[in-house]
C-alpha cells in the first residue's frame, strides 16, 4: 500500500481561487480564516495572507505565527538560508510589502506579505498564497523583497 503524504503546499492548492468578496459581503471561508486567532476582522477587506497560512498550518498541526501580521512568521519555524535548498511542501517566504524603503527582518511589525513557496523563476519567487490580487493564487515577486524563508514541520 502507498503512504500518501499531504504537504502543506498541496493542501493550500485546494484553495485556489478563493477570492474575498466585493462590498459589504464577505468570503465566509475568508473570514473563518481571518478570525482562527483574531476576533477583530469584521469584514475580508483586511490584509489575510498571514490568515491563509496560519489556516493551512493548523489544518496540518504545524506550527503558526497565530498573528495577521506576515512578518510574524519570521518568528516561526526553521530558517532555510540557501536558495538551493528551498522546496515546495512546508516552505513559506517572508517578503517586504511592496517598493521603496522598507526595514528589514528584524522589524516585525512592518508591512509584509507571506505565501507558500511554488518556485523560482528567474529573478522572481513564485509564492502560492491568500490575498494576493484578492484570492489565493500563485503570484511572483522580486527575489529583492525576501526577508526569510522558514521550513514548517510538525
Amino acid at each position: 500500500m502507498r503512504k500518501i503524504e499531504l504537504t502543506a503546499f498541496d493542501l493550500a492548492q485546494r484553495f485556489r481561487g478563493t477570492k474575498e468578496m466585493a462590498g459589504q459581503i464577505s468570503n465566509p471561508m475568508v473570514l473563518a480564516m481571518l478570525k482562527l486567532d483574531q476576533e477583530w476582522p469584521k469584514d475580508d477587506a483586511v490584509p489575510w495572507c498571514s490568515a491563509f497560512v496560519n489556516f493551512i498550518a493548523w489544518m496540518l498541526r504545524l506550527p503558526r505565527s497565530k498573528s495577521l501580521r506576515a512578518r510574524s512568521w519570521l518568528n516561526v519555524g526553521e530558517i532555510v538560508t540557501s536558495k538551493e535548498d528551498v522546496a515546495a511542501g512546508f516552505d513559506v517566504v517572508i517578503l517586504k510589502r511592496g517598493a521603496g524603503n522598507q526595514p528589514g527582518p528584524e522589524v516585525i511589525e512592518a508591512p509584509g506579505h507571506v505565501g507558500f513557496f511554488a518556485g523560482w523563476e528567474g529573478a522572481n519567487v513564485a509564492l502560492l498564497g491568500g490575498n494576493q490580487n484578492d484570492e489565493v493564487n500563485v503570484s511572483y515577486y522580486n527575489i529583492e523583497r525576501i526577508l526569510g524563508i522558514r521550513r514548517l514541520y510538525s
